[in-house]
């Protein structure tokens, strides 16, 4: 806050000083997607890199065509800038896209650009990309990585990738934007010092340093966090399984992130099952985990064909013990057969 509070494009001190605190975080970013730093954009949120990446490719390919490939589960960002240029791809009772139905949509003409998550951020079931990539052919990639980087591998063979520094325990206010070289793509900004009008503004320094030094932390403890996780979530996937009547524990069960699980409960309601758990100490969401504020049903679990209502979603952060996570097994059983009592179930 005291070295990096100026504009990194002014020439005084202060101004030569931020900008060698933003490129040390571009530099180190860069390095956990595994980009070179000119490829890196810095951008708000994982939401506008969204919006911004999607956009700015397909301005540049509206010569070819505007039509937007995307599976079913994308986040609501991608449904929202595609719009009516939208077609949408099924997924299995698992989350996972229709690998054959992608490839088939890709290969019609005026195809702009495809879009497909690494993994899910609601129900953590990983996403067929390489495949993906290589039935996009000579049509871009654009891959939302936010639940992946930090978390898991992302797998390669993408034009373009978004992430969010809040999902690998940086600040929010961060997104980033990696367009690989040759990938044309139009700025909807002019294309002056700032993030080459992908991102205009006044960047924030000491955030986009607090989330270089997040995921450089992450990333080095990844292994065994990564390992830890999985056993708890596959711990509590056994346990909510055994332990509550009438309940669907949703996503594939071993391709996975490892620190993501999203379960149903029949006869309860999502908003109060989540605020008896939070009462009792567990910060979990329900609905969407993009739009939860809107109270709709979660899009991710209708295009699945499962339970839409009475979902709970539970992801492990590093501070996460197993004490918590044994806890939250053992009060998860009372809490849902008080909701239902109380509604007469």
């Amino acid at each position: 806050m005291d070295s990096g509070w100026a504009d990194p494009v002014r020439l005084y001190h202060e101004g030569r000083t931020a900008r060698l605190l933003l490129d040390n975080a571009r530099a180190v970013l860069a390095e956990g997607v595994g980009v070179r730093p000119d490829e890196l954009y810095l951008t708000t949120s994982g939401t506008a890199a969204i919006r911004t990446g999607l956009s700015a490719v397909l301005a540049a390919r509206r010569r070819v065509g505007a039509a937007v490939i995307h599976s079913a589960v994308e986040h609501s960002a991608v449904l929202h800038t595609a719009g009516d240029a939208g077609v949408e791809v099924g997924v299995d009772l698992l989350g996972r896209v229709d690998l054959e139905a992608f490839a088939e949509a890709v290969r019609q003409p005026g195809v702009a650009v495809a879009v497909l998550q690494s993994a899910n951020h609601e129900v953590g079931t990983r996403q067929p990309v390489e495949a993906a990539a290589a039935a996009c052919g000579d049509v871009p990639l654009l891959v939302d990585a936010a639940a992946s980087l930090g978390h898991d591998v992302v797998p390669g063979g993408w034009s373009v990738l978004t992430a969010s520094a809040h999902k690998w325990g940086g600040p929010a206010g961060v997104g980033l934007l990696a367009v690989r070289k040759g990938t044309r793509i139009a700025p909807a900004w002019p294309m002056d010092e700032r993030e080459d009008g992908l991102s205009p503004g006044f960047p924030d320094v000491p955030n986009l340093l607090a989330a270089a030094a997040a995921l450089q932390a992450r990333l080095a403890e990844a292994a065994e966090l990564d390992r830890q996780h999985r056993a708890w979530i596959a711990e509590i996937r056994q346990r909510v399984a055994a332990d509550v009547a009438d309940v669907e524990v949703v996503g594939d069960p071993e391709d996975r992130l490892p620190h993501v699980l999203m379960f149903s409960c029949l006869y309860v309601d999502g908003e109060a099952l989540v605020t008896a758990l939070d009462a009792s100490g567990f910060a979990v969401s329900s609905g969407s985990a993009c739009t939860s504020s809107t109270l709709r049903p979660s899009h991710v679990l209708a295009a699945m064909g499962v339970l839409t209502h009475g979902n709970v979603r539970v992801s492990l952060a590093r501070t996460t013990t197993y004490g918590e996570v044994d806890r939250f097994c053992r009060v998860l059983p009372g809490i849902v057969a008080r909701i239902r009592a109380e509604v007469g179930m």
